[in-house]
């Protein structure tokens, strides 16, 4: 009868370590559930945040090229005006060239100028030091004119 009681005693200690340890690694991986939870939470709000911010960035962006093409487009009516003006009121040369614009200037404009290469043209290599200078046959054979072959 003893032997009886041990087996159940035994049976019983087993299902309580059981549930025990069962309710221990179920605390610990709902407590990493709620930390990723609370995780992805602050990274939702972050998202969020940095799409409003992107928002405004873009939205300010478009107004402030929306103010600068607004101002260039006064200047030139500003510019336009003072060369009417000149044209009709004043009498000064100097102040009537100033104030009128040229095609020189305009042309210039238009015209971007050359971009700056860091290398010299033809085969000598990047950078040559003998770029733009002739060489002696070059120069001699240039001073005295050849006769025509045939």
């Amino acid at each position: 009868m003893y032997d009886s009681n041990i087996d159940w005693i035994l049976a019983i200690v087993s299902g309580l370590a059981g549930i025990g340890i069962g309710a221990l690694g179920y605390h610990l991986l709902n407590a990493n559930v709620a930390r990723n939870q609370k995780v992805r939470q602050r990274l939702a709000e972050a998202e969020l945040e940095l799409s409003q911010v992107k928002d405004a960035l873009n939205d300010h962006f478009a107004r402030a090229a929306d103010l600068v093409a607004s101002i260039q487009r006064q200047s030139q009516e500003l510019e336009q005006q003072l060369s009417l003006g000149a044209d009709r009121l004043c009498d000064d040369l100097q102040i009537k060239r100033r104030l009128t614009p040229s095609d020189d200037l305009a042309s210039d404009d238009d015209a971007s100028p050359a971009v700056p290469r860091d290398y010299a043209d033809g085969d000598h290599g990047t950078l040559a030091e003998d770029f733009g200078l002739r060489r002696e046959e070059e120069t001699a054979d240039a001073a005295q004119p050849q006769p025509p072959r045939y």
